[in-house]
């Protein structure tokens, strides 16, 4: 899937580093503020990542649909923790 500009408003997928050196992964139309969720002492970031603080982003890939990122976030998900450094990497470098 060539890699596309996240604009405001789009689906994106993204993963995060958490404090625990894990890496989570979720998607949102709205990444600036998903960040601050998760690192904010709220209710409104993910469970797995209230304990894991703080979390810094590490990937992000705009989706055309919420559909989209919904099968990339699961396709991301399936892959083991070498394979999404991997990613982590190649995007670092493109």
């Amino acid at each position: 899937m060539p890699a596309r500009t996240v604009q405001a408003g789009d689906w994106v997928v993204y993963i995060l580093c958490c404090a625990d050196d894990t890496l989570y992964t979720g998607i949102t139309t709205d990444l600036e503020r998903r960040l601050t969720e998760h690192n904010q002492d709220n209710r409104l970031g993910a469970r797995y990542t209230r304990v894991r603080r703080p979390v810094a982003l590490v990937y992000q890939q705009a989706c055309a649909d919420r559909a989209a990122a919904l099968r990339e976030e699961y396709r991301i998900k399936q892959l083991s923790r070498a394979q999404k450094q991997r990613l982590i990497a190649a995007a670092i470098s493109d």
